[in-house]
This record gives C-alpha cells, sequence and structure tokens, in this order.
C-alpha cells in the first residue's frame, strides 16, 4: 500500500490502466484482500465499523496470487487492497477509505474539522509502509518464504499495465528495488532494518505524548487513525517490539482496543503462522539480532 504521491486524489483507475476488462462492468461493491496483509487488515476493520459489506475475493499473497496477468490487470501495483465499486477500481488503502468515507459519511471516523490533518497523518502512516514490511520479513516471518525468484520478478514486471490514471507509474520500480535488495542481502539489509526501527520509535514516542492529551489519537472517539497504527502495533508487537515499556501510554491504548473483537478478529493470525513467528525470534535473539538489539 503506497499513497499516489499526489495530495487529495483518490488513485483511481483510468480504464486504459485496467487489463481485466471484465471487472469494469461489475456491479456493486468488491473488494480483494489478503488476510494478512497490513493493508488489508486495516481497511477491513474500518468497514466493519463503518457497517459496509462488499463482495470479498481473497487474494493468496504466499502463492503470489496478487502477481498473476488476472489480477495485475485490476491492480498494475499487484498489491492489495482493491476495490471495485460499479465498475469503478481504486487502489491504495488511504484513497479506498477516503473514497469510502465521502460515499458512507456515517458513522464518521474522521473527526470533524480535522480531514485534512488526517490525510496528512494517514500519508505519514503510509510512508512507513516500507519500514513495517522490512521489519515483517526480519522478525516475524522468514526471509526464505517471501523471497522472490528471478523469474518471479520478470514476471512482475511484464505484468499489468504499467500505468496509473493514464500515465506510466514508477511504484512498480520501487518495489523491484526493494525485492532485489532482500535477495541480494539474503533477507533484510542490516541497514534498512535499523532505520526502519529508529523511524517506529520516533512515531510512537509521537502517540506517548499525543495520548497524554486524550484517550484517542485525535480526540475523544476512535478515528481511522486509530485503526491504521492499531495495525502497525499490532505487528510490530508480533515481530517483538516492547510497546507498552518503551511507550506505556500507547501499550495501554492499544491494549483498549484490543479488547474490541471488530479489530482483533481482523489482525489475528493463524496458529502456523504464531508458531512460525515465535521459532523465528528465538532464532533471532539467540544470535543476537533480535528486534531489541536495535533500540539500544
Amino acid at each position: 500500500m503506497r499513497q499516489g504521491g499526489e495530495t487529495g486524489r483518490v488513485v483511481e483507475l483510468a480504464a486504459s490502466d485496467v487489463l481485466t476488462k471484465e471487472v469494469l462492468g461489475w456491479k456493486g461493491l468488491h473488494l480483494f484482500h489478503f488476510s494478512g496483509s497490513s493493508c488489508s487488515q486495516k481497511l477491513r476493520i474500518y468497514l466493519n465499523f463503518k457497517g459496509i459489506a462488499p463482495s470479498l475475493h481473497p487474494v493468496n499473497l504466499v502463492k503470489h496470487e496478487n502477481e498473476t496477468d488476472w489480477y495485475m490487470g485490476i491492480n498494475p501495483r499487484g498489491l492489495v487492497p482493491t476495490l471495485i465499486d460499479e465498475g469503478k477500481v481504486i487502489i491504495e488503502s488511504n484513497d479506498i477509505i477516503t473514497y469510502l468515507e465521502a460515499k458512507f459519511p456515517s458513522p464518521t471516523l474522521i473527526p470533524e474539522g480535522q480531514r485534512d490533518k488526517v490525510g496528512a497523518l494517514l500519508n505519514f502512516e503510509d510512508r512507513l509502509h516500507m519500514d513495517l514490511r522490512a521489519l515483517t520479513m526480519r522478525f516475524f516471518v522468514p526471509a526464505a518464504i517471501v523471497q522472490r525468484s528471478d523469474a518471479q520478478l520478470a514476471q512482475y514486471h511484464a505484468a499489468g499495465s504499467g500505468q496509473v490514471r493514464g500515465s506510466a507509474d514508477d511504484h512498480k520500480a520501487d518495489e523491484m528495488a526493494f525485492w532485489r535488495d532482500m535477495k541480494e542481502h539474503n533477507g533484510v539489509p542490516e541497514t534498512r532494518t535499523r532505520a526502519a526501527v529508529e523511524a517506529f520509535r520516533a512515531a510512537f514516542d509521537d502517540h506517548e505524548v499525543a495520548l497524554a492529551r486524550r484517550p484517542y489519537l485525535l480526540g475523544e472517539t476512535l478515528s481511522v487513525l486509530d485503526i491504521a497504527w492499531y495495525v502497525y502495533a499490532n505487528r510490530l508487537r508480533g515481530a517483538g517490539y516492547p510497546l507498552a515499556r518503551l511507550h506505556p501510554r500507547v501499550g495501554a491504548w492499544f491494549a483498549k482496543l484490543d479488547q474490541n473483537k471488530m479489530l482483533r478478529r481482523e489482525v489475528a493470525q493463524p496458529l502456523p503462522l504464531q508458531m512460525v513467528s515465535a521459532g523465528l525470534r528465538l532464532v533471532h535473539r539467540a544470535k543476537g539480532k533480535h528486534i531489541q538489539t536495535y533500540l539500544s
């Protein structure tokens, strides 16, 4: 999930961007998603609170279903989630939320008078997505599971229209660079790992200050920003980040949100993944390279 980089513009695809033409004639609301994707989790939680129930279409990232010609004909970046609404194709989770908030204004998850502020804060959250991916693939799932072969990278490069809003899209180059970096270093490099940990620590420090003044990140009620950061906090805790110890107010905020089944069920991990993640943390701890090593 990456924003389009153009403030105020939702990433709605032009018909020429979409090679899987059949979806342009679809009726109703459809969501392509993956259970373990942080962006998909954020959007599903948002939909739960809004009471919006699209037709769900799972896309298995582990099996690289997001890199098939059919799916990349819908989303030329090969990412989830993707929303189709009466034949309109919208990509990027924050843009989908912006689109749906305008279409379904009640109940609101953006505080009155704070739309621009929320947009800026979601853009900041979005810029940390590659950092979250790096830490996920360093401390949450083994690199060998997610590595891309040369053939898979070639397939990804060739699939899709390569354009968004009718213009050439450079996002694929960012994706390719990430996976090639993973391949070259046989995992997430040390420099990227340290930078990602430091970026999240700084962000949580800011939230610690905000939560000293109010129960939620933007005020007295839960907002889409709380949803976004709940998902991030949950993933980082799963990677071994000591949230409650370093940021006690954030830890208490997370614990309160985690009691809500509408949030918790969307981030729940299957038992096999829980076991793999726990084993990976033990391996890193034995090597002295667990996530807390980068916090000293």
